[in-house]
């Protein structure tokens, strides 16, 4: 499977030129949402990302390894690629993955779940109930 196309990169790209801008010009960074998810398809590691640098490798985003303690940083797309898993699989990418939420939002909520897939599941019974997303859950 290929783990990042062409409008993927692009995006990624223009967050990260976008984040690089904030930072020169002094004005708030922005808190773009992730526009990437990649699984470990028999375990527990996600990882959503937001930006790409110029190497084109150094993704930053929330990384999850399945510890319960997601954080975030910088990850490289060519490591998680060269995984090998049973069976002759490799990390995937989520082909349907798509959120409304800002990476600060996910953040608070994976940290307070325990994981991203967990806080996947409470960010859409949220948004099911009317929910304020921007509200960290009270529980995992």
């Amino acid at each position: 499977m290929i783990l990042l196309t062409p409008d993927l990169r692009f995006a990624l790209r223009a967050n990260a030129i976008n984040h690089r801008a904030a930072q020169r010009d002094e004005v708030p960074e922005p808190d773009p949402v992730p526009v990437l998810k990649l699984f470990n398809p028999v375990g527990a590691a996600t990882w959503l990302a937001t930006e790409l640098a110029e190497d084109d490798d150094t993704l930053f985003g929330l990384a999850d390894l399945g510890f319960g303690c997601p954080e975030l940083g910088y990850f490289n797309l060519s490591e998680i690629a060269s995984v090998r898993l049973p069976f002759g699989l490799g990390i995937e990418r989520d082909i349907g993955f798509e959120t409304p939420h800002p990476l600060s939002v996910w953040s608070v909520w994976a940290r307070r779940a325990g994981s991203i897939p967990w806080a996947e599941t409470l960010l859409h019974r949220a948004a099911q109930s009317g929910a304020d997303p921007e509200l960290p859950p009270s529980g995992g």
